[in-house]
């Protein structure tokens, strides 16, 4: 009988190996996983071109351009002219520049004492505020005379400059036609 079971058992062996081989054999081996793909890197934008970072400082020098004149007035050499002649000149400038100075921005003294007031400036002062001249020594804190007050921008409403307008253009050429 123990012959028997190793014959029953033998069998069993052959017949599974069997099955497996027919049921295996028409089936392809699964392809290896490949594996993931490397997340595709963005390409790195383009640094901007400077008059697209700076069009609002261009565009704001064109409207003092447009109103006061003052890329005329800084461009020209004023040497040969009058102390008159360059301050009639200035006159117009003056004008038209504040003009868009008050329009655009809400300007105010860095420091509220007089010109040629003493000031207390304190030890770690902002040094974008007040900027120390003269005898500097040490770290403060500092006593001086106010030579002046400083500007800062309380308020800026500058209108986004037109898109459909070429930044570097600050004045375009103006032809009188006859």
């Amino acid at each position: 009988m123990s012959e028997l079971v190793y014959v029953w058992a033998a069998a069993g062996f052959v017949l599974g190996f069997g099955v497996c081989f027919f049921t295996l054999r028409g089936r392809k081996a699964p392809a290896p996983e490949a594996p993931a793909p490397a997340p595709i890197a963005e390409a790195p934008k383009p640094a901007p071109l400077p008059e697209a970072t700076h069009a609002s400082g261009l565009f704001l020098l064109s409207m003092l351009q447009r109103e006061g004149r003052f890329v005329d007035f800084v461009q020209e050499d004023v040497a040969g002219f009058s102390d008159e002649q360059v301050g009639a000149a200035a006159r117009v400038v003056h004008e038209g520049c504040r003009k868009v100075v008050k329009q655009y921005l809400a300007i105010e003294p860095v420091l509220a004492q007089a010109e040629g007031d003493t000031v207390d400036v304190p030890a770690g002062f902002d040094a974008n505020r007040i900027r120390l001249t003269g005898n500097v020594a040490g770290a403060g804190p500092f006593k001086g005379a106010l030579k002046h007050h400083g500007w800062a921008a309380k308020a800026v409403t500058l209108p986004q400059p037109p898109a459909a307008l070429d930044p570097k253009i600050l004045a375009p050429a103006e032809v009188e036609l006859p």
